[in-house]
């Protein structure tokens, strides 16, 4: 299903996979950029991963925060949101190490944007 659901990422342009927004701390790669949005103060989010399970996991992070208020996610408790999914019970460490940086840097940029909006 983490597969199927990574499948249905809306693509990254390789252009956008640099040093600058790929996540800390993964086993795999994962990139994470959010572009400018349309609708001020919205977060759309662009990410990829080279791994086709750990993409999974990045279109589950990314179901959570996708196109809402950077508001509401600087306030959201993402982790909170992910736990009824087990990803810290049902998979190894290995696959799982980059969430919390992912949720991090997901937050960072959040934050950033409420406080200038």
């Amino acid at each position: 299903m983490l597969i199927e659901l990574g499948e249905r990422l809306e693509p990254m342009p390789d252009v956008l996979k640099t040093d600058a927004t790929k996540v800390p701390g993964c086993a795999s790669s994962v990139w994470l950029y959010p572009p400018p949005s349309a609708k001020q103060g919205v977060l759309h989010f662009l990410a990829d991963s080279n791994s086709a399970f750990t993409k999974g996991v990045v279109a589950l992070v990314l179901a959570t925060v996708q196109d809402q208020p950077a508001q509401k996610i600087a306030q959201t408790d993402i982790a909170e949101l992910l736990a009824p999914f087990g990803l810290k019970h049902d998979f190894s460490p290995d696959r799982t190490r980059g969430v919390p940086n992912m949720i991090a840097k997901i937050k960072e940029t959040a934050e950033r944007l409420a406080a200038a909006a």
